[in-house]
């Protein structure tokens, strides 16, 4: 997503390289007084959480999201971050295990391991099918998921290190079934984490589930100045 050029880059829908959804989105609207804003899902997710959901009273709360891919939206001291090219987020690119290799490249390292895609592809079986099978104790299906809570745990302890968050909320698709793992990922968070930030922090489920980027984009196109 690029605010300024007002395109989108989705590597997981083709020909969304660089397009130009504003002007898309502008050619199907009767009225050119019609402000659009452009963003990114996990902005609106976080957003979404802040307004109404499980970050509401939150300064600084993060939204994990685990689905197809991995994201992050980020609100410290009350603000959303972008970053420069409004790429901040992307953390299913987070190095978690050496060495790099060539599947890595185009979806990341956390990504091509936690993600729903990554476990589905592991255990030979749709996501949902995969933690039913770690639930009837498929050995294929425990050890990918076992995996993915290390990896969520180190993730979760890099973000915690690095933002300080007061909530780490877990939403997409994998959370879901996933959601009672919260434990055990915490207590692997806790090896890798700056003790003080994770013993501050709360690791929860997202309170608005799938509605949570719908609550963001109402949120703001209610409120544009509120977080610009």
């Amino acid at each position: 997503m690029h605010r300024k050029e007002k395109t989108v880059w989705a590597p997981n829908i083709p020909g969304w390289k660089n397009y130009a959804l504003e002007k898309e989105i502008r050619r199907g609207l009767k009225s050119n007084h019609i402000l659009i804003r452009i963003e990114s899902d996990r902005t609106c997710y976080i957003v979404g959480e802040q307004w109404r959901g499980a970050a509401k009273g939150c300064s600084d709360a993060i939204f994990l999201a685990v689905g197809t891919g991995i994201g992050a939206g980020i609100i410290v001291d009350g603000r959303v971050i972008h970053g420069a090219n409004d790429i901040a987020g992307a953390v299913g690119w987070m190095a978690l295990q050496p060495p790099w290799q060539t599947k890595f490249k185009e979806c990341g390292c956390f990504e091509y391991h936690a993600s729903g895609t990554g476990i589905a592809r592991k255990v030979g079986r749709i996501a949902p099918e995969a933690f039913e099978a770690y639930e009837n104790g498929n050995t294929v299906a425990k050890k990918v998921i076992n995996e993915a809570v290390l990896f969520w745990g180190m993730a979760v302890a890099n973000l915690v290190s690095t933002f300080n968050p007061q909530k780490i909320i877990f939403g997409g698709g994998v959370f879901g079934p996933a959601g009672k793992l919260l434990p055990r990922i915490y207590t692997e968070a806790k090896k890798w984490a700056q003790p003080v930030s994770i013993r501050q922090v709360k690791l929860i489920k997202s309170k608005l589930g799938g509605d949570a980027g719908l609550f963001g984009a109402a949120r703001l196109a209610l409120n544009p100045n509120e977080f610009p």
